[in-house]
């Protein structure tokens, strides 16, 4: 088994639970309607349709179709944490029903033992944790045990909680550095970060002390991943993916220094790493932690906030590789990289954490899903022309109903149903404003009682109203980021501009008084509309500049801006002006309006190349949100555009 845990814990804040938090209106409170009462039933028919739901009933037998998969239970499961968040705040029989029905479901098919996994159970019995590498069963059972903790915050039952405990249990009789035991870790992590829930909702120092095990394990030689290879009869050199990078176990996580590999994979390991860290007071994991996180953020984050350039492996790649019509940018990955910036955002109250995952959460993960709610995006493009797609084979840009590999949907859906645990945290004596979002929060101060009341209209208006109200008159402190997309941030308390007992650091405008109800704490934050620079380095989007409005990224599309987007220049001195959208889904949205040029088609007719130069005529130029790109039919997009003297 691993070290022994450590007692000081490096987590300063603690977020604020889901349940008590309230998004009433406003941009997020509409995104997480339509998530609620769209898409969350939709993913519930494709789980029943598709059999995900019924592989619980562990009726497949031999020689049958469609066999239970090795990832299934990990769609389901997310369903399931989605729906729990959901009822924490927006109560709903049908859909309390159903996840009553789904849960109860899921326990039934737990062996005695404690093992819970329907493709191992079903279908090939004989071959249970003969293939961490490649087989899912470790990520699966992390799923599970999120969703069984949502469960249990969300409706108090412990049904699931329970059986959960018991698989962690069987788990922890299998793994460890203990006589007989496998010195194993997933080849898709997840069950990391999970462990660490399951630790913090029953207060069990095993599961925090197995999370910490898998963790210290992975990448140690003799690499245990030839060694159950061999066990397979396989040739560990025939490895699919070549290098253990694309697992993250080319090297103890200590050791390593920048993202590889697999994205989603990476950010969940990184996720769970700084979970360790946190609860076991690990600085030596902690520092690895942020060196890979300055890895990310300084060389390899696209600038809608996804991460993971190839679908090659759906992995990181190079420094400064960052291609925008091949990008893979997985949702999921996306996603994983909000959980790992939460989490150090956590153990280190600084505003570049929770500014990429704003970054994120405007731009490359809501894109995941339509607006409507009813389609889903695999991979995030930064451009696209419609067509047959050269790799995945498949027209573009449309998004899906579903996919055969379906971890993206219900990932975001889960992601906007817990949105609210991501907005504020506390720490003794203070409350921390991370995300701006219409709608009240409850917090407990020592035994003071404190409600928040945000009252805005961002990201479309910079303008930010807090009320703060203690149930008594009382002393503490309440922490605002100021975006770091922002140079001009004013904030104003009962209409004044805060004095001494206001302090900047971080990010986090941290403003200590005495708090009486309604006291308004006021912030105005400019967001004219600009222009953004990638890194010299960056090949793909040298001599072109992408148009960002706060936290909100922009794109061209055909449907406004006509065809060849790619030919379009815009000049350094041209005029960006914000208009509010005339009709159809861009109604009352800013988009971005500027003069720009591109060449006369004048002389091309039936020639591909020429050497007299064309001519530019002017043209006006149309931007719109990034992330409601394709929802208008099919066309071209276009993220970064040629920049012009």
């Amino acid at each position: 088994m691993a070290s022994k845990i450590q007692t000081k814990i490096l987590r300063r804040l603690t977020p604020v639970a889901q349940s008590k938090v309230m998004i009433d209106g406003g941009f997020w409170g509409e995104r997480l309607r339509v998530n609620r009462e769209v898409t969350l039933p939709i993913e519930y028919k494709q789980c029943k349709d598709t059999g995900r739901i019924d592989a619980f009933r562990l009726g497949w037998k031999e020689g049958e179709s469609d066999p239970p998969h090795v990832f299934w239970d990990s769609d389901l499961a997310k369903w399931v944490e989605g729906a729990a968040y959901s009822l924490a705040t927006c109560p709903d029989a049908g859909l309390e029903k159903k996840l009553l029905e789904v849960v109860d479901l899921i326990v039934s098919a737990q062996q005695d033992d404690g093992y819970l996994n329907t493709h191992f159970t079903v279908v090939e019995p004989e071959k249970r944790w003969t293939n961490l590498r490649d087989r899912h069963e470790l990520y699966c059972a992390g799923h599970l045990m999120e969703a069984a903790t949502a469960h249990y915050e969300a409706t108090g039952k412990d049904n699931f909680l329970r059986a959960m405990c018991r698989y962690a249990d069987y788990i922890d009789t299998v793994f460890g550095r203990g006589r007989g035991k496998k010195r194993g870790y997933p080849g898709h992590e997840e069950i990391e970060l999970a462990l660490v829930k399951l630790y913090r909702a029953t207060g069990q120092g095993k599961y925090l002390q197995l999370a910490k095990f898998f963790v210290d394990e992975r990448g140690r030689k003799p690499h245990y991943f030839d060694r159950e290879a061999r066990l397979r009869n396989e040739d560990p050199g025939q490895y699919n993916h070549g290098n253990y990078d694309y697992t993250q176990a080319h090297l103890p996580v200590r050791e390593q220094k920048t993202a590889e590999g697999h994205a989603v994979r990476a950010c969940y390991l990184y996720a769970g790493m700084a979970d360790v860290a946190a609860e076991t007071g690990d600085i030596e994991l902690l520092a690895a932690c942020r060196k890979i996180w300055d890895s990310i953020v300084q060389k390899r984050l696209y600038i809608h906030g996804g991460v993971g350039s190839s679908r090659f492996g759906e992995r990181f790649t190079l420094d400064y590789d960052l291609p925008n019509e091949e990008a893979y940018a997985e949702t999921c990955a996306a996603i994983a990289l909000v959980f790992f910036a939460h989490r150090m955002l956590q153990i280190d109250p600084d505003g570049r954490y929770a500014d990429v995952m704003e970054q994120a959460l405007y731009n490359g993960i809501i894109s995941g899903v339509s607006l409507d709610g009813e389609r889903f995006f695999y991979d995030n493009y930064l451009a696209s022309r419609p067509g047959v797609h050269r790799f995945t084979r498949q027209k573009s840009p449309v998004r899906q109903e579903w996919f055969g590999c379906a971890c993206c949907p219900p990932n975001i859906a889960r992601l906007l149903a817990s949105f609210g645990q991501y907005v504020y945290s506390q720490a003794n004596g203070a409350v921390y404003v991370h995300l701006f979002a219409q709608g009240c929060a409850a917090f407990t101060l020592g035994r003071r009682e404190v409600t928040l009341t945000q009252t805005t209209r961002y990201p479309w208006d910079g303008k930010v109203k807090i009320e703060v109200s203690p149930a008594s008159p009382s002393a503490f402190a309440v922490a605002v980021r100021i975006p770091g997309w922002c140079e001009d941030a004013r904030v104003t308390v009962n209409g004044k501009r805060p004095g001494k007992d206001a302090v900047l650091r971080k990010g986090y405008l941290k403003i200590r008084r005495r708090w009486e109800k309604g006291d308004k704490l006021e912030l105005t934050l400019p967001m004219p509309a600009t222009r953004v620079e990638a890194h010299p380095s960056v090949s793909h989007d040298c001599g072109r500049v992408a148009l960002r409005r706060g936290p909100v990224l922009y794109c061209l599309e055909e449907k406004d801006n006509g065809k060849d987007l790619s030919d379009i220049l815009l000049p350094r001195g041209a005029a960006l002006k914000v208009v509010k959208g005339a009709s159809g889904i861009l109604k009352g949205v800013p988009v971005i309006s500027a003069g720009g040029f591109r060449r006369d088609r004048a002389g091309w007719k039936g020639t591909l190349y020429r050497t007299s130069p064309s001519r530019l005529r002017p043209c006006r130029i149309f931007a719109i949100p990034y992330f409601m790109w394709a929802n208008r039919g099919e066309g071209e997009m276009l993220v970064w555009i040629r920049d012009a003297d």
